[in-house]
């Protein structure tokens, strides 16, 4: 008897292990090819095939295919743009056959005008669109409530940027009624979906790794699929508001419906400098996530911020090569439900100066700002600006010598992250009175000598990072009163030659990571506190940090 045919089956476009393993069978002679954006456990698939996206060789022979019928160039035919419209797809196979169909027979005028209208991340035509993005939303459609909604979010942020993940999981946290482990576990599968890309710094490690050690990048076609499907309703009904990409003023559409309040939950703007007069009225009683970007030197905050009282999350990104400085901050007054803020390439001015008490923030991150002194001040009150704050983050900012004695005043304080800041060369002395302090990240801090002795107060300390502070020459005797301290990170500090004998009391320490120098001595210690695990950091050297 005749052995059966081998046999294929192509299962496509499969969402869910609930669906797939009813399809999974052993019939002898018989492979199974299972085509996901899902990456499903080995136990369910024998072997993972990542495809990536196509080269720039096998992108011109598929659009070639769908636009002239065969897979290479027509004769008099303009070479030169046909890659530029190929490039313009970045490789997506479903982009590049959607595109090409729909160039089939036009003349080359055509071609030009499509070009520039990709290049500006708009549609080649009503048909395009249609296909490209209705096919794709299909894929959208099964996923579960909140992950599409999470997904649909992304579109708020501009096109070819990294997203910062704390940035993504603070308004995720804020919009969605979710906490923060729900949100990364979102996220996560969002990512096993190749709906978004996670980049990590190098550096990062997975205990206690912050969220702006990572980043979030989304193919463009996937941003215009978000933008698609939030713009299915009227304007003033949307629940998110998108500017798709950077204007020179607001959208018209908006203006137009600027005599009915927008009911958004989230507005996202993208413009360039904003006087006074470009603004226009807008009526937004339900927006809780307000995105500006933008780039310029001078910036005038929107005055319909004081139309916006369920505001819960305010993210400034200045894009320009200079920091900005922000006009109009008096609008600050008004956000008394504000939770959580973000500066970016700032200019930030004398707090003192800049606005009310804002009773409800929890969250504040400064990034790549210019401080202007205005932190050296002992006159800067912050537990009389932020009584209720959680979480100080600065990184990458310039001009500030010292932390204002106040800072330690912030009773409610769980995380304080000073990183990258060259400045910096004194914590306060009274840092101990932090009692609820449970992160303390003061890295790549080169000026920086000495902690303070206070530190030993911190009872509720849980991760201490000092790595990349090359001035800083000892840890302090008191460190060994830190019973709750779980990992230390003192990777490249050159000048630490001796640990304190009390180091060994710290029994809850199960992580440090540590250079040669110290490591004997680490191990000694190791024996004395029994789980902890000691390893010595691999060098790391990046620059990745430039494209962001």
């Amino acid at each position: 008897m005749e052995s059966a045919s081998p046999v294929l089956l192509i299962l496509d476009d499969v969402w869910s292990v609930s669906v797939l393993e009813p399809l999974i069978f052993k019939i002898p002679g018989c492979k199974i090819l299972v085509v996901s954006r899902i990456k499903f456990p080995p136990s369910i698939i024998d072997s993972i095939y990542d495809l990536e996206l196509l080269r720039e060789d096998e992108a011109m022979s598929l659009f070639c295919h769908f636009a002239f019928g065969h897979n290479s160039f027509p004769r008099g035919f303009s070479q030169k743009l046909v890659k530029e419209v190929v490039n313009e797809c970045e490789g997506l196979p479903l982009a590049l056959k959607v595109i090409g169909s729909s160039l089939k027979g036009k003349p080359e005028m055509f071609w030009t005008s499509a070009k520039n209208r990709l290049s500006r991340s708009q549609p080649v035509c009503e048909s395009h669109e249609l296909q490209l993005l209705e096919r794709m939303k299909l894929s959208i459609d099964c996923l579960p409530k909140k992950v599409r909604e999470c997904f649909l979010d992304l579109g708020a942020f501009p096109e070819d940027k990294r997203i910062p993940l704390d940035v993504l999981i603070n308004m995720w946290v804020e919009l969605h009624d979710i906490d923060e482990e729900e949100a990364f576990h979102i996220l996560v599968e969002l990512s096993d979906k190749n709906l978004l890309n996670l980049v990590k710094d190098a550096r990062a490690g997975y205990m206690f790794t912050s969220y702006y050690e990572i980043s979030v990048c989304q193919h463009d076609v996937l941003r215009d699929l978000a933008i698609h499907m939030s713009n299915r309703d009227d304007v003033n009904q949307r629940r998110r508001l998108v500017m798709p990409r950077r204007d020179a003023r607001l959208p018209k559409e908006w203006e137009r419906n600027m005599d009915e309040p927008f009911y958004a939950r989230v507005i996202s703007v993208h413009t360039d400098q904003m006087r006074e007069l470009d603004w226009f009225r807008m009526d937004c009683p339900k927006a809780e996530v307000l995105i500006l970007n933008f780039a310029s030197s001078e910036y005038v905050l929107p005055p319909f911020l004081e139309n916006m009282p369920k505001l819960r999350a305010l993210i400034i990104i200045n894009y320009s090569a200079s920091n900005a400085v922000l006009h109009n901050m008096s609008v600050f007054s008004h956000l008394t439900n504000l939770r959580s803020l973000w500066f970016e390439k700032i200019s930030v001015t004398h707090l003192s100066d800049s606005t009310n008490p804002l009773n409800n923030l929890r969250k504040i991150s400064l990034m790549l700002c210019d401080m202007k002194n205005s932190l050296d001040e002992s006159a800067v009150d912050l537990p009389g600006l932020f009584p209720q704050l959680s979480e100080f983050t600065m990184d990458h900012c310039i001009n500030f010598n010292k932390l204002p004695s106040s800072i330690c005043q912030l009773h409610k304080l769980n995380s304080l992250s000073i990183t990258n800041c060259d400045s910096l060369y004194e914590l306060p002395s009274d840092l101990g009175e932090l009692q609820a302090l449970q992160v303390l990240r003061i890295y790549a801090c080169p000026h920086l000598k000495r902690v303070p002795p206070g530190i030993g107060h911190l009872v509720k300390l849980k991760y201490l990072d000092i790595s990349q502070c090359v001035g800083l020459r000892c840890l302090p005797e008191a460190i060994g009163c830190c019973r709750n301290l779980e990992k230390i990170d003192m990777r490249e500090c050159p000048q630490i030659e001796s640990l304190p004998s009390s180091l060994a009391f710290l029994e809850s320490l199960r992580c440090v990571i540590c250079d040669d120098n110290v490591f004997c001595q680490w191990k000694d210690v190791e024996k004395a506190v029994p789980g902890l695990c000691v390893q010595v950091a691999e060098e790391c050297f990046t620059l990745d940090w430039l494209s962001q």
